[in-house]
């Protein structure tokens, strides 16, 4: 994205902490450049309000929610207590902060088991814990505590009822400044690995039209509860029974908000500028479409086989599959996208998120879209680092995930001692016993080229 700037500018070392989650120097770097609007992407101080606000006092338009939206939004506890008023589905728990773990064992018997623990400003699948017994609560309660004191210095815990076999199923909504709000269908991100998402898709395979329509009303109606303006995401848990409770709403573009984008045939980040520029809506909730199957990829810079460990250092080799996806040309809206901001000789460094790319196939329905995602990964060249893309081809490729038979506890349950080789996808054996007699035969040739390599040679 340096490289596409017209103007860049350095904000400081690569730690976050000393560049992109200071709030100084973004906002000295919009004064220097005369820039009217500030886009937060996501991450760093995306769903920040106290730098919303400051970037408003500054005179500069935040592309995003008003702080105040933010701020309501942004506790846990109190997002549920405004859920609850709004006429949201919200799980039986004790919203407010629990003080030790002797009550929160106690209050868990009440709900009854099995319950989850979770810190008031968690998030990215930090502070949370689920508990089946006394013994689980007691302890959760203490690490869940601990970790949200360390990663949020917010030690706030609550308790609420854990949804067995749950979905996680998120609405999108964009909002205006004159208070429309429609929600933007639906988007399943229930393929999980430690509460982090590997896959999305939408629609969901699993829910029906009715239970659509519901999860969306009740979004948008919270979203005017707190006069939400631009793009933004309610995630809902739902069981095995399509009962659905809110989980908590993300003030700010979503990073698997490409899916969206697909089958709606509308650019988000478009109308979140649109939308920041006092424009209002360019269409109803009536008129919002759902075309095909979209499903993304979150490509990782991280080693499966060596229980994802991070993976730095150089780029030797990126060639992602070719891009098919050009909104200028209709008929190429069912292909291939890739979101990426990294290219052959870069660096992937320790300080940030292990995602390099997204990669994202549209088809005609859910098999087309599997295939066609199953194709792309297989086209999808990485050297230098490892990356997730093997594990991700054996997703695609297992019984259940085809079937749309699957919960957050998916990986959890079918990769319950790692990832393996044996693992991966061959449905080909003899193509893979020729592949490795061509690169045996090739490093042998390549060996007996160089002095010393081979004995005799």
């Amino acid at each position: 994205f340096v490289m596409l700037a017209d103007e860049a500018v350095n904000i400081g070392a690569p730690p976050s902490r000393e560049s992109y989650l200071v709030a100084d120097k973004i906002i000295a770097a919009c004064k220097k450049t005369g820039a009217e609007a500030l886009h937060p992407g996501y991450g760093f101080l995306s769903e920040n309000a106290e730098f919303a606000k400051r970037v408003e006092e500054e005179g500069i338009v935040f592309i995003g929610p008003k702080h105040y939206s933010m701020a309501a939004m942004g506790d846990k506890i109190e997002s549920k207590k405004l859920a609850g008023a709004a006429g949201v589905n919200c799980i039986p728990g004790v919203n407010s902060a629990i003080e030790t773990a002797e009550a929160a064992v106690e209050i868990a018997k009440g709900i009854g088991y099995p319950v989850m623990i979770k810190a008031s400003a968690g998030g990215g699948g930090k502070g949370l814990r689920v508990a089946f017994n006394d013994k689980e609560a007691f302890e959760g309660f203490t690490s869940c505590r601990n970790e949200a004191r360390n990663s949020f210095g917010d030690d706030r815990v609550f308790v609420e009822k854990y949804v067995e076999e749950p979905r996680h199923i998120e609405i999108q909504l964009i909002g205006d400044s004159f208070g429309n709000v429609v929600y933007l269908n639906e988007r399943e991100c229930s393929i999980q690995r430690r509460h982090q998402k590997v896959i999305e898709e939408a629609p969901s395979p699993f829910i029906s039209d009715a239970t659509r329509k519901a999860m969306g009303e009740q979004a948008v109606a919270l979203a005017k509860a707190v006069k939400y303006q631009s793009a933004g995401t309610v995630e809902f848990v739902v069981g095995k029974d399509q009962s659905f409770y809110f989980l908590e709403m993300n003030t700010r573009l979503q990073v698997e908000h490409p899916v969206t984008e697909c089958i709606t045939g509308l650019d988000l980040v478009e109308l979140m500028i649109r939308v920041a520029a006092g424009e209002k809506l360019p269409l109803t909730q009536t008129q919002v479409k759902r075309d095909g199957w979209a499903i993304e990829c979150r490509i990782n810079a991280e080693d499966p086989f060596r229980n994802f460990l991070p993976s730095t250092g150089r780029l030797v080799r990126f060639q992602p599959p070719k891009e098919t996806m050009f909104a200028s040309d209709v008929s190429q809206w069912h292909g291939v996208r890739v979101d990426t901001g990294v290219q052959d000789g870069g660096e992937i460094p320790m300080y940030y998120d292990s995602m390099i790319a997204k990669l994202i196939v549209h088809g005609k329905d859910r098999l087309e879209a599997i295939a066609k995602m199953r194709e792309a990964l297989n086209g999808f060249v990485i050297r230098g680092v490892s990356s997730s893309i093997p594990f991700q081809a054996a997703l695609l490729a297992h019984p259940k995930f085809v079937s749309g038979d699957f919960n957050t506890g998916f990986i959890a349950e079918n990769y319950a001692h790692g990832f393996r080789a044996e693992d991966v996808p061959h449905e080909d054996a003899g193509f893979l016993v020729a592949l490795a007699a061509f690169v045996s035969r090739r490093y042998l040739s390549r060996a007996a080229s160089i002095s010393g390599q081979m004995e005799g040679h």
